[in-house]
């Protein structure tokens, strides 16, 4: 008897929606920084809590992409804070395995409209963030 090949019906991903589904991409991306060998040396001497760092950062996010106002904080300046505590070390290439983590992690979770825009969104503001410390640096 010929051997068939059967493959498993998948469910589609779907788009980002609320709040939720927010903070379930924005834990599991942390946790591969966490994990990764240039990033996570660097996020993990800078926060001390990472339960309200996951808050904070899901509240951006949830503003940046669901317009929800729920986001306090001035993302330049905390970036700005931190090249400094790293002696001004941090480069594009950085910026670079954070853009790749973040695409590799939406992909993986989400598709969509929404999902789409966070990853515009995350590119625009890696670049924002390293002109804006690399300019402070010059001061």
């Amino acid at each position: 008897m010929p051997h068939t090949k059967t493959t498993a019906l998948m469910t589609p991903l779907e788009d980002l929606k609320n709040r939720d589904d927010i903070n379930k991409l924005v834990t599991c991306f942390y946790s591969k920084v966490r994990e990764e060998k240039t990033l996570g040396p660097i996020f993990n001497r800078a926060i001390e809590n990472w339960d309200t760092h996951l808050e904070h950062i899901t509240d951006f996010w949830e503003s940046s992409l669901l317009m929800s106002k729920s986001y306090q904080g001035n993302p330049v300046t905390a970036h700005k804070k931190l090249d400094v505590q790293e002696n001004h070390s941090i480069d594009m290439n950085h910026f670079g395995i954070w853009i790749n983590l973040w695409k590799e992690t939406i992909n993986e979770m989400y598709r969509g409209d929404i999902a789409d825009l966070a990853l515009r969104r995350a590119r625009n503001m890696a670049s924002i963030l390293f002109i804006k410390m690399f300019e402070a640096r010059s001061k």
